[in-house]
């Protein structure tokens, strides 16, 4: 299933970004903007009540000269519509109702998407917001973004208008939903097309050319897989279309619905800042990764030995944050190398899947610890009782401690590779969380 998306919409001034700030910075996760897209575009990730979704902050609609919305602006909104689930239409509750605000209430009531209409900037229940009523939507919903209020009914209302598949697809569930991810003109289709043995998507040499993110069923060795091909993902300065900022949203949104990520990077070219922020999007995803080198055909010929050993050292080095994930040599015109990346593939999801015993799990813990038990604070120690696996996709671990505080993010960092080296976790990422637990009789 698909995160749904929530688009921010109307006119300058009255408050949008103030809101995306508020809603994405209530959650852990880090708020950035999405690489590749223009400067005023905005994408974050919130969650509520154990729902996630994205945040668009679409910019300002405007009417030039009061005759429609200017081209470039509405072909914006009309993409940023069709992606999103709920429609928040934010208007200024000092300014009052202006004719800008009718314009675009107008505009959305011929879109057919749910519209959640709320007043900004109010601070004082003496303020009147019953003018707003004349735009034709629901009760208008009075909020402070600068100031926090009514967030909470502001969010309840929001996933209230989520549908059980915001995606409307149902993935085949024997097979492995594997997302290809990586610069524009690295490859991506054209991989896809030689595992296939057919055009099923487009391929060609100006970058860019992938729109949508493409379903492609392929069967190998008795098992499934659905490979999503999906747009480029540029740097912000190199995005001159609007709809690309579109398309890096689905590329991030098929990511989310994925089992596994395949990385290509372009072998010659070796590993770039972009390719590095897009390994940072998976690995904050928490699904499981495979990265290729792809295009090996143009390098093996003339590449002695030694210089491979150095393009796989230093490809390792500058993705050193995603180490667990294994390195494919990958090229069209080599189909072995292609048929390699079956082998892995079964494996890796073998192991984003993996659970381990309670009991196993804490016969490493007490190993771990002995031999090198979690330092003092202050002079305090903390202290880990036991962990146990709380789920799968990815291997997601509780440590139920005396006090999270005393917990070093560089000991919980210790603790993974405890478990690396006992179990194989090729390919996955883990998760650790602490839990502090009632001091029981007898506890230190």
């Amino acid at each position: 299933m698909s995160v749904p998306m929530v688009a921010l919409v109307g006119r300058p001034n009255v408050g949008k970004s103030t809101l995306f700030n508020r809603l994405v910075k209530g959650r852990k996760a880090i708020e950035e903007k999405v690489p590749g897209i223009t400067r005023d575009r905005l994408y974050g990730r919130s969650s509520w009540l154990d729902r996630e979704f994205y945040v668009i902050d679409s910019g300002g609609l405007t009417f030039p000269g009061g005759k429609g919305l200017e081209a470039q602006v509405q072909k914006q909104a009309l993409l940023a519509l069709k992606e999103s689930a709920v429609v928040v239409f934010l208007v200024d509750g000092r300014q009052g109702l202006t004719p800008l605000d009718e314009e675009i209430a107008t505009f959305l009531h011929r879109q057919g998407k749910p519209v959640l209409l709320v007043v900004n900037k109010v601070e004082s229940p003496a303020q009147n917001i019953i003018e707003f009523y004349k735009l034709g939507f629901n009760e208008p919903l009075p909020i402070s973004a600068a100031h926090g209020l009514n967030m909470g009914e502001l969010l309840d209302k929001i996933i209230s208008f989520f549908p059980s598949d915001i995606s409307g697809r149902i993935p085949a569930t024997d097979a492995v939903r594997i997302a290809v991810l990586g610069r524009p003109n690295v490859g991506k289709s054209s991989l896809i097309n030689t595992l296939l043995g057919e055009e099923r998507i487009i391929v060609s040499r100006e970058p860019g050319t992938t729109r949508d993110a493409i379903d492609t069923l392929i069967e190998h060795a008795g098992k499934k897989y659905i490979f999503v091909d999906t747009a480029g993902i540029r740097r912000k300065s190199r995005v001159s279309e609007n709809v690309e900022y579109y398309s890096v949203l689905r590329a991030l949104k098929a990511l989310d619905s994925a089992d596994l990520a395949l990385l290509l990077l372009e072998a010659p070219e070796g590993v770039t800042e972009q390719d590095q922020r897009i390994a940072g999007h998976i690995l904050e995803s928490g699904k499981a990764l495979i990265i290729a080198l792809n295009k090996w055909d143009l390098i093996s010929k003339t590449y002695s030995e030694d210089d491979v050993v150095k393009l796989k050292d230093a490809t390792r080095k500058a993705l050193k944050f995603v180490s667990f994930a294994p390195l494919a040599l990958t090229s069209i015109y080599t189909p072995h190398r292609l048929n390699r990346l079956f082998d892995l593939f079964p494996r890796i999801y073998e192991n984003y899947s993996r659970r381990i015993p309670t009991g196993l799990l804490n016969e490493v813990l007490m190993e771990a610890q002995g031999l090198n038990p979690p330092p003092t604070v202050k002079g305090k120690r903390g202290r880990i009782y036991y962990w146990t696996q709380s789920s799968t996709k990815p291997p997601t671990f509780v440590l139920f401690v005396n006090n999270p505080a005393l917990i070093h993010f560089s000991y919980l960092r210790y603790l993974e590779n405890c478990l690396r080296e006992a179990f194989d976790f090729e390919g996955t990422s883990l998760r650790l969380l602490l839990r502090a637990r009632r001091k029981r009789k007898g506890d230190r």
